[in-house]
């Protein structure tokens, strides 16, 4: 059982996001609501619950404050419900201080969509809720002792999810300038919080971090980061390797992992690095299997560090010949093959 506590100032939210909890059986508990951010504190003191559901804007302390109290906690893992379009600076923080995904926020006007909503957070909590145990990780190593050898990496293509913002954090701050390949990123993640995300993973990296744009050269020294709502594909223009990004086709998530992958093999074949990280479900398992049979390379972040181990393991048990690596061994391992 994953016992929640719901944090929303809104009645409405609180009520919502509650029903939606218990209706999912008995799998899940809530165990409590609070207010504001000071009652959040108090009840996840008092409860130990294993998820929250955070609001970001609340009276007296703010979801925020909350997680940077809750800086350095293995739990509670914290799921932050907000406003579709709003607040998306604010999201991009919280996600750089420790939340592990976002859900767009039911609102009195959206009860078209509450069955929609219901399934991403009741999966979204299962997952993260499975797992309480607290990952030790080393600490992060000093940029300056990562020594890359040059490889024949043209192009490194990482896909993630859920956890994925403190991972992708965690390796762009921890690549060399000299990275002799661009790097693309695909997150799951809802519409309008990429660009922000991505001005602050710019800000902690030696690489140059930016939101994906239509036709964007992709060069060494550069980090792309999809858009949310949108796929983010490579095509190659002669020498050059370019961003595409579209809308089409539909799939189960936009940005998808497969799309970037199976455009990346496209373009350079076994000069593809494919990194899969912490994250629900399976996609980037097709982009994989075509990157590996065109003799690409596949590194997987280990079990022992996702937040959720659910996309690296397809990619494990499909036996393509992945390597597996810690978290604090991804940087190192992508640095020394490109």
């Amino acid at each position: 059982m994953t016992r929640v506590l719901v944090v929303d100032d809104s009645a409405f939210a609180r009520a919502v996001l509650s029903r939606i909890l218990r209706a999912a059986g008995p799998r899940i508990e809530v165990v409590g609501v609070a207010r504001n951010g000071h009652e959040a504190l108090q009840e996840i003191d008092r409860l130990a619950p294993d998820v929250v559901t955070l609001d970001l804007t609340m009276p007296e302390l703010d979801g925020i404050d909350v997680l940077r109290a809750l800086a350095g906690r293995a739990s509670p893992r914290v799921i932050v419900v907000s406003m579709s379009g709003v607040d998306t600076e604010r999201g991009a923080e919280a996600l750089s201080l420790g939340a592990v995904d976002i859900v767009t926020k039911p609102t009195a006007h959206a009860s078209e969509r509450l069955a929609e909503i219901a399934k991403e957070l009741v999966a979204k909590v299962l997952a993260v809720g499975a797992r309480t145990t607290p990952i030790k990780l080393p600490a992060p190593s000093p940029v300056s002792i990562v020594r890359p050898r040059v490889g024949n990496v043209e192009l490194v293509m990482i896909g993630t999810s859920t956890g994925g913002p403190q991972a992708l954090t965690r390796i762009v701050a921890e690549l060399p300038a000299t990275l002799a390949a661009p790097v693309v990123m695909v997150l799951h993640i809802p519409v309008g919080y990429t660009e922000a995300l991505a001005a602050r993973l710019d800000r902690g990296s030696p690489l140059h971090v930016v939101e994906a744009s239509d036709g964007m050269a992709l060069v060494p020294g550069l980090a792309v980061l999809a858009r949310g709502g949108a796929h983010l594909r490579v095509v190659r223009d002669g020498l050059t390797l370019r961003a595409e990004v579209s809308s089409r086709p539909t799939r189960p998530f936009t940005p998808s992992v497969d799309e970037l992958f199976l455009s990346g093999t496209a373009a350079v074949g076994a000069r593809g690095l494919g990194v899969i990280l912490t994250g629900m479900g399976d996609d980037g398992l097709v982009g994989s299997r075509a990157l590996a049979a065109a003799g690409g390379a596949l590194l997987t972040e280990a079990e022992t560090s996702c937040v959720v181990y659910g996309m690296p393991r397809c990619v494990d048990e499909a036996q393509i010949g992945a390597v597996s690596v810690t978290l604090d061994r991804v940087a190192a391992e992508i640095a020394r093959r490109a």
